[in-house]
């Protein structure tokens, strides 16, 4: 997710599931998920594994996986049969081959909301400044985001060295010409750091302008509001000067969602069965809630697992629109 993500939108022809489920029982033994090296993925394959075993009598193994290679390997050797959180805008030939092919099934969007990236201020900030929409509208206001170096500047928190965030924030901050405006980038040097800069500019109610994404721990911990842009989303731009660091002349750009779907085998879909594929297309959750489910999760160091266990038990009234009532009763029973 720190990796610089492709824009490219992707034609994704979510298949019929009445079609590739012919089967109403279907066979859902013996299934693999893959989780990814990331908590809301670890989280979602917990959360996967246990509907799946518990509410439709699944037999399901967890894998390690990563986005690339899981997806690469799910479209050339079939394996493994789920994955819950597929970053697909990394591997847009992949997927999109994948599914021309009939490999693949993308059966909806696990975060429905897409993955978001871009600046963002604190809710407390947009509440006492609403005329603060869009990232031009914050940078007529050094005196609200003090640097902590230099208070008579304004400063734009960024993330460390090696991330595409971090090439397209630096970007954009020449894009605005920022420093004219009396800001200075501010290199954070680590996720830890850039997390720390955000914890105490909430916890002593502090302004605080930079790059950040979700979904997130520290998102749900601090109510953060994500900015607005100033122009429309050019994909050609953005690829020859946004997302690139040694480009001299970058324009004002919007920063798009990142589509976020669950995959899955068109073998493992046809065998599958109805009811698992029709949960498979309806569970979906926003940015809001992972947040929120992160945040615990760090705040009691919870693994996927502890996690999943907490949402089902906390979160009824969202769980149980994906599930059918007797698989709703079946899980409520595990639990």
């Amino acid at each position: 997710m720190k990796h610089l993500l492709a824009s490219t939108v992707l034609a994704l022809a979510f298949s019929s599931v009445g079609t590739l489920a012919a089967h109403a029982a279907g066979d859902c033994s013996e299934v693999t998920v893959a989780a990814m090296n990331w908590q809301s993925a670890e989280v979602l394959a917990s959360l996967d594994k246990i509907i799946l075993e518990n509410g439709y009598g699944c037999e399901v193994s967890i894998i390690s996986g990563d986005t690339v290679p899981t997806l690469t390997s799910m479209a050339e050797r079939g394996q493994p049969d789920i994955a819950p959180e597929g970053w697909v805008d990394l591997v847009p030939e992949v997927i999109n081959r994948g599914l021309a092919e009939k490999k693949l099934v993308a059966t909806g969007h696990a975060l429905s909301d897409g993955a978001q990236q871009g600046w963002f201020i604190p809710k407390y900030v947009a509440d006492a400044h609403p005329d603060i929409k869009t990232i031009g509208d914050a940078l007529k206001h050094p005196e609200l985001f003090p640097n902590p170096e230099d208070s008579s500047k304004g400063a734009v928190f960024n993330g460390p060295q090696g991330w595409g965030g971090t090439v397209v924030t630096a970007q954009f901050f020449k894009a605005y010409d920022a420093a004219n405006k009396g800001f200075t980038l501010v290199d954070t040097g680590s996720s830890a750091g850039l997390d720390g800069s955000i914890a105490r500019a909430n916890e002593n109610k502090q302004g605080w302008l930079g790059y950040y994404w979700a979904p997130t721990a520290i998102l749900g911990r601090y109510p953060m509001v994500r900015l607005g842009f100033d122009a429309p989303h050019d994909a050609a731009e953005w690829k020859r000067c946004n997302s690139n660091a040694d480009c001299p002349d970058p324009k004002l750009n919007e920063w798009v969602a990142d589509n976020v779907d669950t995959v899955v085998t068109a073998k493992f879909a046809e065998r599958a069965g109805e009811p698992v594929m029709t949960y498979l297309g309806k569970r979906s959750w926003s940015n809001a809630t992972v947040n929120e489910l992160l945040a615990w999760m760090t705040d009691n160091q919870a693994n996927g697992d502890d996690g999943a266990k907490h949402f089902l038990e906390t979160k009824k009234d969202v769980w149980t629109k994906w599930v059918t009532p007797e698989a709703a009763s079946k899980i409520e029973a595990a639990l």
